[in-house]
C-alpha cells in the first residue's frame, strides 16, 4: 500500500477501535482483551509485517512470558497473536497517543529510575498473572540491534515468585520467546540491514516509522520455547539464565533460517472471562 494511505489507514482503524476498548476496559468486558489483538493484526497488515511462529504459547497458568526485546514492532508482533498484558517502561504512558494505546493495552509501567518500587511492580504483574492474564516481560530491559540476545535481568523474575501464592498447583509456568526479523522486502535481512527494522538507543520514533513505511515487506519469526517450571525452590538467577539461553539459541536459529519449522501466524485464543 503507498505510503500516502498507510498513514490515514492507520489513523483509520486507531479511531475505530480506540473507544470501543476505552468502553470495553471501563465495563470489564471480557472483549477487552480481544480487541487489541484485532488492532495489533491491522496494523501489522498495513505495515507489512509478515509474521512467522514456531510452537505455540503455554497453556498453564498463571504465565509469565520472558522476550528478547528489537524494535517498538515487537508490541503488535506479539499482541497480534494472542491476548497480553505487557510491561513497559514508566515514560511510555506519558507518549502521544502511543501511551494511551499503552494504558488501553493495560500495560503494567516500571519505572527503572526507582528501584524500590520494582515490589510494587512485581505485585501488579502477579495480580494480573492471578486473573488469568499472560504477561509479556523484555528479559533484557532494553532492546537491542536485533542481531544479538542481550544479557536478562533477573530482578523482575521476582514477579513469578509474587504469583506463586495464586497458582493452584504452586507453580508458575514461565516461556521463553523469541522475536528474529529476518527478511526485507522478501530478501534475508543480514546483520548490516537488521538495525533499520530495529529500534534501539535514542532513536526518534517518527522517522523510524517514516523509513518502515517505505518498505513492501518485513518478515518476523516469533519462537515459543519449551515452558519452565518455576516454584517456591526455583532461583531467580538459574531461572533466569535458563529463560535466557533458550531465547539466545532460538534467536540465532532463527536469524540463521534453519531448525524451526515456522507456520503463518494464526491467533492464539483462549477461553476468555
Amino acid at each position: 500500500m503507498p505510503v500516502i494511505l498507510v498513514i490515514p489507514a492507520l489513523v483509520l482503524v486507531t479511531l475505530v477501535l480506540l473507544p470501543v476498548q476505552w468502553a470495553a476496559v471501563g465495563l470489564k468486558l471480557p472483549i477487552r482483551r480481544i480487541v487489541p489483538l484485532a488492532y495489533h493484526r491491522a496494523v501489522l497488515k498495513l505495515l507489512g509485517i509478515r509474521v512467522w511462529v514456531s510452537g505455540e504459547p503455554a497453556s498453564g497458568r498463571p504465565l509469565l512470558v520472558v522476550s528478547n526485546h528489537v524494535s517498538w514492532l515487537d508490541i503488535p508482533v506479539l499482541g497480534s497473536l494472542f491476548p497480553l498484558v505487557f510491561v513497559a517502561k514508566q515514560e511510555i504512558a506519558g507518549w502521544p497517543v502511543f501511551g494511551l494505546l499503552a494504558k488501553l493495552q493495560r500495560s503494567v509501567f516500571v519505572d527503572r529510575t526507582r528501584r524500590l518500587k520494582t515490589g510494587d511492580v512485581n505485585a501488579e504483574i502477579a495480580a494480573r498473572m492471578a486473573e488469568g492474564e499472560p504477561v509479556v516481560l523484555f528479559g533484557e530491559g532494553t532492546s537491542s540491534d536485533g542481531n544479538r540476545v542481550l544479557p536478562f535481568r533477573s530482578a523482575l523474575v521476582g514477579a513469578a515468585h509474587d504469583a506463586l501464592g495464586s497458582a493452584d498447583d504452586g507453580k508458575v509456568t514461565m516461556q521463553p520467546v523469541s522475536i528474529a526479523y529476518t527478511k526485507l522486502d522478501g530478501l534475508p535481512m543480514g546483520r548490516f540491514l537488521r538495525p533499520h527494522v530495529a529500534w534501539y538507543g535514542d532513536m526518534d520514533m517518527p522517522p523510524h516509522l517514516m523509513n518502515l513505511l517505505k518498505r513492501s515487506t518485513i518478515d518476523v519469526v516469533v519462537s515459543f520455547g519449551p515452558p519452565v517450571p518455576f516454584d517456591g525452590n526455583s532461583g531467580r538467577k538459574e531461572t533466569t539464565r535458563s529463560l535466557e539461553s533458550a531465547v539466545r539459541a532460538m534467536t540465532a536459529a532463527a536469524l540463521l533460517g534453519r531448525d524451526l519449522p515456522h507456520t503463518a501466524a494464526v491467533p492464539f485464543l483462549p477461553e476468555t472471562r
